[in-house]
């Protein structure tokens, strides 16, 4: 996977750390929006991907979006979440320069969508088709996540990994039993950003 461009990306997760994670009370679950009006962003989300965008980065997010696979919502209706999000960014002056869905799920996918595909994260097939599209050096690189799959998918492809979240946390003691540790953790995605600005001085 080595390579001798120099484009630098930092791949970014979806739900949790570009926009809320909702609870649908009738459903009892927590899950990503299944329509545009569920979707709202992150507390300074446009400010970091705008210090991004000056720094030189590709901001790619890479996310499974099972949902559509499952039946939740269609692909249709993720092109138009995906279109706000967007445009939400935009206007305040930020940038994603790229989107990589995974819609499969090996067990609850219908049809087409039910499958061990290469694109689901904790795989990295999602960070392989970003790199080819966008001729990313993934040394150089790094993801911003708030899950393990996140952790995993990076750490395949020896992308450089932060964890969103709380540093004394179940998830933790959970990464720690499976030997999976990310590089740095942040509480949110700005702060994510500005330790990779403190990194590449």
């Amino acid at each position: 996977m080595n390579n001798c461009s120099n484009q630098r990306a930092v791949f970014l997760d979806r739900d949790g750390v570009i926009n809320e994670i909702l609870f649908f009370e009738d459903l009892g679950i927590l899950e990503t929006p299944f329509h545009p009006k569920h979707l709202k962003l992150l507390p300074h989300v446009p400010k970091a991907i705008k210090r991004l965008n000056r720094a030189g980065f590709k901001v790619l997010v890479v996310s499974n979006q099972p949902g559509v696979g499952m039946g939740h919502f269609s692909e249709e209706m993720l092109l138009k979440i995906n279109h706000k999000m967007l445009n939400l960014i935009e206007k305040q002056g930020a940038r994603i320069d790229g989107v990589f869905y995974c819609l499969h799920h090996p067990e609850k996918g219908r049809g087409i969508y039910r499958k061990k595909c290469r694109c689901r994260k904790p795989k990295p097939g999602l960070l392989d088709l970003a790199k080819k599209e966008f001729n990313v050096n993934l040394a150089q690189s790094y993801l911003i996540g708030d899950s393990i799959s996140d952790v995993q998918a990076g750490r395949a492809r020896k992308v450089k990994t932060i964890l969103l979240g709380r540093r004394k946390c179940d998830l933790c003691d959970l990464m720690s039993r499976k030997g999976i540790k990310p590089n740095w953790m942040a509480k949110n995605l700005l702060e994510a950003v500005r330790q990779i600005e403190r990194l590449e001085k």
